[in-house]
């Protein structure tokens, strides 16, 4: 089976350690819960798959995008799609995060050190 190329991006993000509301985030990201506007708008912007894991109170997203697009520019335009605020704006309770912090704030970009050689 022949792989799609794609730029893999893996980012990080501190969220709430309080039980009950970690439970909500938990069954917000479950599916058919997350708005279709929101994951249009990933795959409109070039995201071709996206995963987020849990890791006691941190988040570890991995984004794979089309490599015919540039991720900075991806992710502003993200922000700028119907809803998208105002997804942001809920998660926010969830975040530990500054207030008003945009997305690209909030997760940060872990960098890659290690690839596994052929």
């Amino acid at each position: 089976m022949t792989q799609k190329p794609v730029n893999r991006y893996v980012k990080v993000l501190q969220i709430t350690e309080d039980p009950v509301l970690l439970k909500e985030y938990i069954d917000w990201h479950k599916p058919g819960k997350v708005w279709p506007e929101i994951t249009e708008g990933l795959r409109a912007v070039g995201v071709l798959d996206m995963e987020i894991y849990l890791d006691d109170n941190k988040l570890i997203m991995i984004m794979d995008l089309d490599p015919a697009v540039d991720h900075n520019e991806s992710m502003e335009k993200l922000g700028t799609l119907p809803r998208q605020a105002e997804w942001e704006a809920m998660m926010d309770r969830y975040h530990v995060t500054r207030p008003g912090a945009n997305a690209k704030e909030k997760w940060k970009l872990i960098e890659k050190v290690f690839t596994l050689p052929d």
